[in-house]
């Protein structure tokens, strides 16, 4: 049993906000994964590890195949799933990956070690605030799949290191449904994540330096591109 994420798992990744019956089919009928990803998903699955759902993970081979991002930021590792899947769609991509959990950081260095073929990966090990603000290059593709109160948090630093013409997906951005109810309707225990994503909202779906959109995948996908350069964002 893995401990850390087993009793501390995203709920709201159960509570998806799709019909049933739609979700099935998405998970059912698109293409599942095979091998060491296969392995990787059940095992994930098996221990309620947060991966992405497989709805996402489809979506993902397809953005990955068709952008070809050659240097991708991922925040929140796990146990290393989706920082190999994009790997395997993106071949020429180098690829950073931020985690702190020292459970999840133990799995994920396994996995790489073992199925990183091309070594495309590097592990930063520590508080995503911290280290993306030293990190010393651009990105084109950055995957935010950490604490959803901290999204607005990372967002300045994140877009300083975004390439124009760049993209972001942050994941589980619809907190279970939860973020189109009124504050007072929130459980107490949720409203830090709420008030986070309502401030992320506002300063990125109405931004005029950038393109954004809302997807009903899984807990729902907010991707935001970067139009230009300088990016003002709400204080």
């Amino acid at each position: 049993m893995v401990n850390s994420y087993s009793k501390n798992a995203n709920h709201n990744m159960r509570r998806p906000v799709i019909k049933d019956d739609i979700v099935h089919f998405m998970r059912k009928q698109q293409k599942q994964n095979t091998g060491f990803l296969a392995e990787l998903e059940a095992f994930a699955r098996q221990e309620n590890i947060p991966i992405i759902q497989h709805e996402v993970v489809a979506y993902f081979r397809l953005l990955m195949q068709s952008l070809q991002p050659e240097k991708i930021l991922e925040i929140g590792t796990a146990i290393g799933f989706s920082a190999l899947l994009m790997a395997e769609n993106a071949p020429q991509s180098k690829i950073v990956t931020i985690d702190r959990n020292e459970e999840m950081i133990t799995f994920a260095k396994e996995n790489f070690a073992k199925f990183d073929r091309r070594n495309q990966i590097q592990l930063l090990e520590g508080d995503a605030a911290d280290l993306i603000t030293n990190l010393d290059e651009e990105f084109d593709f950055v995957f935010m799949d950490s604490a959803k109160s901290k999204y607005i948090v990372f967002l300045p630093e994140i877009l300083k290191h975004l390439k124009v013409g760049g993209m972001i997906v942050f994941d589980d951005i619809f907190q279970g449904g939860d973020i189109v109810k009124p504050i007072e309707e929130v459980r107490r225990g949720q409203r830090t994540i709420y008030r986070g994503l309502q401030r992320l909202f506002e300063a990125t779906l109405d931004n005029p330096g950038l393109t954004a959109t809302l997807l009903p995948l899984s807990d729902g996908l907010l991707m935001v591109r970067k139009n230009q350069e300088v990016i003002d964002l709400p204080d």
